[in-house]
């Protein structure tokens, strides 16, 4: 795909890796659809994507609503014209141990904390990529849908609900990848594996060190690495139905 003038929606655009793919993608030409449900943080990477001389819209919405996202993948090839691509960054954590004994008493993880993570990460990314898939083949463009998955998806402690949901967004990646290719849609997922974010800066000094020890390389991933990775699946147009990690090596 050429990056200069195709419109790529991003959800999740408003900080962290989605503002970061925003920025890239915009560096390279291309316009952006940013989707988020923080839009006072849309408006920042508005902002920086607007004075990189490139038409990015906002567009505030909750990704677990079906009719919300319907609506807005609607809007989105009415304001642009067209969609080429859909990056499925969104997703939230509420970690915590499946069953916990504490004092001779156990506590459980609710169903409420399950499915939150559940709702937002799996079912908003399946219905973005359905309605993004929708636009691409009644506009009969070629397209790419890209789903950030993690190395958690092989199992992590504390993250039932995280590695089953960045497991799922993988496996749905793939299967997209295989079935929207007759209609010239790519799909891939990208795992990354621990990336320097707020949360990991404000970390003590001994267990970011016990951290990046477990790391091969023995440093965490930048966002901008992360983007130049989205930006490479979109410009290869024989990469398809895969997963590719960036990960620095680790394995949880």
């Amino acid at each position: 795909m050429e990056l200069k003038n195709s419109v790529v929606a991003i959800t999740g655009a408003g900080r962290g890796l989605g503002q970061m793919m925003a920025i890239t993608l915009a560096q390279a030409g291309a316009e952006l659809a940013l989707v988020d449900v923080d839009n006072t943080s849309l408006q920042e990477t508005k902002t920086q994507c607007n004075m990189l001389g490139v038409k990015a819209l906002t567009y505030c919405i909750d990704i677990t609503n079906e009719q919300q996202v319907t609506k807005i993948f609607s809007d989105i090839v009415t304001d642009f014209g067209q969609l080429d691509g859909l990056i499925n960054n969104a997703g939230i954590l509420r970690d915590g141990l499946l069953v916990k004994v504490k004092d001779g008493q156990i506590s459980k993880m609710s169903l409420e904390q399950f499915n939150s993570v559940l709702d937002v990460n799996l079912t908003g990314t399946f219905l973005c990529g359905r309605e993004a898939a929708v636009q691409m083949i009644n506009s009969g463009r070629k397209g790419v849908i890209i789903n950030i998955s993690s190395v958690a998806r092989a199992g992590n402690i504390g993250q039932s609900n995280y590695a089953a949901s960045k497991a799922a967004v993988a496996t749905l990646a793939v299967t997209w990848g295989k079935e929207l290719a007759r209609y010239g849609i790519r799909s891939v997922a990208i795992a990354p594996g621990v990336i320097e974010t707020d949360m990991t800066r404000q970390m003590k000094p001994e267990a970011r060190e016990r951290l990046e020890r477990m790391i091969p390389i023995g440093r965490m991933g930048q966002a901008d690495e992360i983007a130049h990775t989205v930006k490479f699946i979109l410009e290869n147009e024989y990469v398809n139905a895969r997963v590719i990690e960036v990960d620095g090596g680790v394995y949880m």
